[in-house]
């Protein structure tokens, strides 16, 4: 998953980006309003997380702003802020949950991965498509009932397909949801190349149908009309 922290408080931001990080997380960090927006528009993000008290503004006019562009990221609200009205206005404005600092980690990683599975997963923590199987809790991939061995980025790739069925997403994208907002100057994608390669040899492997096409010049396609 692939979050947006939007934190002025730099030792708390870093900490936070810390843990996400160790728990399999890209989190990328933005301190004021600006630099926030500025990432929102430039890149994709599954959840964002949300404080409110900014040097430069509030964090609900980044809610407005989401709203205004058309932005699709979960929202999780961080505020030193507890009165009901902040958690209305919040929620109304388009949050999907709420959490007042002080908070355990832990706690934050359980509330990023139930928005997940409500967004995206319908409230499971199975993702299926035919005779391929994720589970996001155990990071388990299974084709035809079969274990594949694969690396967390590999199960992270497969993820990203499974979520984005049909859709064209181009190596830029890929590479800036699996490793981060960094890669968008690299001169090449040849390591997203290598990484789709393997996870469509371990489903071939597997008995398979190879659902991940090339369309030529763009990207990549995980195209559910293929048999």
């Amino acid at each position: 998953m692939k979050v947006l922290l939007i934190e002025d408080n730099l030792e708390l931001a870093s900490s936070i980006s810390e843990f996400l990080g160790r728990e399999g997380y890209i989190c990328e960090v933005s301190d004021n309003v600006r630099d926030a927006q500025d990432k929102l528009i430039s890149f994709q993000y599954d959840c964002v997380l949300l404080d409110i008290m900014l040097p430069d503004g509030n964090g609900l006019q980044i809610l407005s702003f989401m709203r205004l562009e058309k932005i699709q990221s979960s929202i999780l609200i961080l505020s030193a802020k507890n009165s009901l009205d902040d958690k209305i206005i919040g929620l109304e404005e388009g949050a999907d949950d709420y959490l007042t600092k002080p908070f355990h980690l832990p706690e934050l990683h359980a509330r990023l991965r139930a928005i997940y599975r409500r967004k995206k997963l319908n409230g499971s923590n199975i993702i299926a498509f035919n005779e391929i199987s994720l589970n996001i809790d155990t990071l388990e991939a299974t084709v035809n009932g079969q274990l594949l061995d694969t690396t967390r980025k590999e199960f992270d790739l497969l993820l990203y397909f499974l979520v984005n069925k049909n859709r064209v997403l181009s190596r830029q994208s890929i590479a800036a949801h699996l490793w981060g907002d960094y890669t968008d100057n690299f001169a090449n994608f040849d390591f997203v190349y290598q990484h789709v390669k393997n996870i469509r040899k371990k489903i071939s492997a597997a008995n398979g149908t190879d659902y991940i096409g090339t369309v030529y010049g763009l990207g990549y396609k995980f195209n559910t009309s293929k048999q």
